[in-house]
């Protein structure tokens, strides 16, 4: 597992003087999980809240970005997050 992974937004997104076209994201920290807790009250704002820390944008700009790089963001991500499904072993016995 690589110890960042970087996504390049097919919309960039501005917020003040920024302009975000990629982001970098690191495996997160228990701080990072507990700020998402914090923040959000549903599972999209926690996960927006923990994304936006992992990646040092400003939840307020990561909230901009488009639904489709969203879910490039979440899956690319999956590893980083513990949630990596191609890993998972059966649960049916076999």
């Amino acid at each position: 597992m690589s110890d960042t992974v970087t996504v390049s937004l097919s919309k960039s997104v501005m917020h003040g003087d920024q302009t975000f076209t990629e982001l970098t994201f690191r495996e997160p920290t228990v701080g990072d999980l507990i700020l998402g807790d914090q923040i959000g009250t549903g599972q999209l704002a926690r996960m927006s809240a923990i994304l936006a820390s992992i990646s040092d944008i400003p939840l307020p700009a990561f909230k901009k970005i488009g639904a489709k790089d969203f879910s490039k963001i979440v899956d690319a991500t999956s590893e980083l997050l513990g949630n990596d499904t191609k890993k998972k072993k059966p649960t049916t016995g076999d």
